[in-house]
């Protein structure tokens, strides 16, 4: 394509903790690159996702949740990672959940972006959910409060709306070639992708008895002649009191996540899936610069 016939950008995402970032962005592409659970905080690393809007390529930057206060090492590295792709990218969209009154975590996201110097884009995320009322009165709020260059009404989940946002952004992307081959969806290795579906089964299996506080790296990928794949991952957890916990009795509730996540890894990669998983115990995992490294996060944020 000529160069001067298209456009390509970088859009960041950002929002208040389980504003349904992730599932926006999802939606946004068409396909599953960012895991989604019904926990705060589970992206910990910049997706880049990718999404073709007519002659436009739009580069999606999708960060960890904006909270105030961040106190350990881990969270403050999330935020600072959300901060900087806020910082790197042509379009910002302000995702607020208009289902919630809104926190001081969202207030004083929305105070911090508006001197940045990036186009700033709202949406409002569960108009599926919230009262119409509700909805304009808020928009009015925001609006008279801060500069947005455009308010969409949305849900993420549901996708109405989506379509609207995705061709606006298109449209305020600078001219430019495309940075990535059509049919790709992600800038991250399968193997990351694989370990981030496998550490969203964790997070919907575990409830609240754990997870925040285990990670899954790839060790092992191996193709096979038959075409299938063999995928081994190791589960890190803190303590040895929660190694039984992510095993389960028996052994059953591992199987349970690997059964679940082989599927997901094998409807990513369209093609068979021999999912293995060991689980072991790092106590100082999260205090370890390599894996900050492997996630994308800066170690001494």
């Amino acid at each position: 394509m000529a160069e001067a016939a298209t456009r390509c950008g970088f859009v960041a995402i950002i929002g208040a903790p389980n504003a349904g970032k992730s599932t926006l962005l999802n939606n946004l592409v068409g396909s599953k690159v960012s895991i989604v659970t019904p926990k705060v905080q589970t992206t910990r690393t910049r997706v880049l996702a990718i999404a073709i809007e007519g002659d436009a390529q739009l580069v999606f930057v999708d960060t960890p949740g904006i909270f105030v206060n961040p106190k350990r090492r881990l969270e403050r590295a999330m935020v600072a990672a959300a901060w900087a792709g806020a910082g790197d990218a042509d379009l910002v969209v302000v995702l607020i959940d208009a289902a919630r009154p809104l926190d001081t975590d969202t207030e004083g996201m929305i105070a911090a972006l508006r001197d940045g110097g990036r186009p700033l884009l709202l949406a409002l995320n569960k108009v599926d959910v919230a009262r119409r009322a509700a909805l304009l009165a808020l928009a009015d709020k925001l609006n008279r409060e801060t500069p947005f260059a455009a308010t969409f009404m949305i849900s993420a989940l549901t996708g109405d709306g989506v379509d609207d946002l995705r061709r606006a952004l298109a449209e305020r992307l600078p001219a430019g070639p495309w940075l990535y081959p059509e049919e790709q969806l992600a800038d991250m290795p399968l193997r990351l992708l694989a370990a981030e579906l496998t550490r969203e089964q964790l997070f919907l299996q575990l409830h609240e008895e754990l997870p925040y506080s285990l990670t899954v790296e790839p060790e092992k990928w191996e193709d096979r002649d038959d075409g299938s794949v063999r995928i081994d991952q190791v589960v890190t957890v803190l303590r040895e009191s929660q190694k039984p916990i992510v095993l389960g009795k028996g052994g059953r509730r591992i199987k349970a996540v690997g059964a679940a996540a082989r599927a997901e890894i094998a409807a990513m990669l369209e093609r068979p899936v021999h999912l293995f998983l060991h689980v072991q115990v790092r106590e100082n995992w999260q205090d370890d610069p390599a894996r900050y490294r492997d996630m994308g996060l800066e170690f001494e944020s």
